[in-house]
């Protein structure tokens, strides 16, 4: 072959056949009754907050901990070649590095699977028979924080390989990257990434586990995901409080300073936030992937939410019942959102004081397409610049290690056997195609490994379905789901040229 002849193309897999699929979801079936549940149980147990919430992290040792047990049970899977290693970089969060060796032959890329083990803390809310460190099994959910956000994500990895393994279905390199500080920002990541890439390879394909689905009726493909600012906005008025008889009136309220602040940034009626540095246009595709989600999901997509006055019988709770719109807003359109509040007393110790500041904890979700840091430094300027009253206005925004905001991400397009290779999984487990949906939340992983492998395949996917409620009371996972989930994943993994 000389210079100028193309390259001949890698041949692709043949699609498995109707009985290979239904032996992967066999597996998967065996593989979560026998061992996957009991070990979330276990892994439900542990209160192993992300550092930001848990700033004893080290001390305390339950990250170590719920990293040390799912390390114990990978090897303990005894997966052919495998190598497991638990890095430590000084002073950051561990985590977990698996590598199986191909059994395709030829093959020279990787897949490589991610998930986290690090959790949102408790909330409150809970039903009387439930809790955020109390596993409970219910009619196939499994109830408590972490389970499905995303601490099932490294034992449906190494289940999925096992599946291939045990038909002796050929696949690529796998390695598995499980870190534990995904729900502080992943500022830790990209230290590992630096200190990993060499050992990675070339990436053809990344399985990320840590996404949701539209229902529970269909495989379901993210393809985008959102960025996000988060910090704290302080207005500080007094250096103590005092007698609100006395002094309302003259002094103005931190409060009021700010509401006027966040009229900045957010119209209060509509909800749009101002600034259009913080709005992108949204993609042609995205939009008919919408109108394709919005057309098999109809109301749901806003009626599942647990409203307090209820969405039926023509109460207008949502920003919007379009379901096309609704899909959008959650997705591809900047939106604000209070978390947490400090300065302000519980209602039984409320005096008649004037309080001498108010804190806000804001979130701000970007569009997948604004970059999170300028857009962190211009939302500071526009809090703090020129502040009402000649208020001591501050926000420190979460981001550490020079990363002051997360940059979203936008899927590359799906190459012809991935496609095909997701469509073939959905049909054999869940009887239904594959769907497309954008999700709302951020991942920061996505946008650091699709900077890093550009020419690399996106499986992003997860559990996080209607009411499941990741970070809120009452979260669960939908074990009739995450087995299935496990045999398309297989399906992708055994695809990957």
């Amino acid at each position: 072959m000389n210079a100028r002849d193309p390259v001949p193309a890698t041949p692709e897999p043949a699609p498995l056949s109707a009985a290979q699929a239904q032996q992967l979801g066999a597996f998967a079936e065996r593989a979560w009754d026998q061992r996957i549940v009991p070990e979330l149980k276990r892994y439900i147990e542990v209160p192993a907050k992300s550092p930001m919430f848990d700033a004893q992290w080290q001390s305390h040792g339950y990250i170590d901990h719920v990293v040390r047990a799912a390390a114990a049970w990978v090897e303990s899977r005894k997966v052919a070649g495998l190598k497991l290693e638990v890095i430590r970089l000084e002073g950051r969060t561990p985590v977990i590095l698996f590598e199986v060796p191909a059994t395709k032959a030829g093959s020279t890329g990787t897949v490589v699977m991610y998930g986290h083990l690090d959790k949102q803390p408790e909330f409150n809310g809970w039903r009387n028979d439930l809790g955020p460190w109390t596993p409970k099994l219910d009619d196939g959910l499994l109830y408590g924080r972490g389970g499905a956000d995303d601490g099932y994500a490294v034992f449906a990895a190494v289940s999925a390989i096992e599946a291939l393994d045990e038909q002796r279905i050929p696949r690529p390199r796998v390695i598995g990257l499980i870190e534990s500080c995904e729900e502080s920002g992943s500022f830790d990541l990209p230290a590992y990434l630096d200190a990993l890439k060499p050992r990675l390879g070339d990436v053809s394909l990344v399985v990320c586990l840590d996404s949701g689905a539209g229902n529970y009726d269909q495989l379901w493909l993210t393809t985008s995901l959102r960025g996000m600012v988060s910090g704290v906005l302080k207005v500080e008025i007094l250096t103590e409080g005092v007698h609100s008889g006395d002094a309302s009136g003259l002094v103005p309220s931190s409060f009021r300073i700010l509401r006027q602040l966040l009229d900045r940034l957010e119209d209060s009626h509509s909800g749009r936030l101002l600034p259009e540095a913080f709005h992108c246009q949204v993609p042609g595709e995205r939009v008919e992937q919408a109108r394709a989600a919005a057309a098999t999901l109809g109301q749901e997509v806003w009626r599942r939410f647990p409203w307090a006055c209820g969405a039926d019988g023509g109460a207008s709770l949502p920003t919007t019942t379009d379901p096309v719109e609704a899909l959008l807003n959650r997705t591809w359109r900047p939106t604000l959102s209070v978390t947490g509040v400090d300065g302000v007393p519980e209602l039984g110790n409320a005096g008649n004081v004037l309080r001498p500041y108010t804190a806000f904890k804001l979130s701000l979700r970007l569009p997948p397409l604004v970059d999170g840091n300028e857009a962190s430094l211009q939302l500071k300027q526009l809090l703090e610049d020129n502040a009402p009253y000649n208020a001591r206005v501050t926000f420190h925004p979460d981001g550490r290690a020079g990363a002051l905001g997360a940059t979203g991400w936008n899927a590359p397009s799906l190459a012809p056997w991935l496609e095909r290779a997701l469509n073939d999984a959905s049909q054999a487990h869940y009887g239904a195609p594959l769907g497309f949906i954008g999700q709302g939340g951020t991942i920061p992983l996505m946008n650091m490994l699709a900077r890093g492998f550009p020419s690399a395949q996106m499986m992003v996917c997860g559990v996080l379905g209607p009411k499941s409620n990741a970070h809120g009371p009452n979260e669960f996972l939908h074990v009739p789901y995450a087995k299935r989930l496990t045999a398309a994943v297989s399906q992708a993994i055994a695809a990957c040229p």
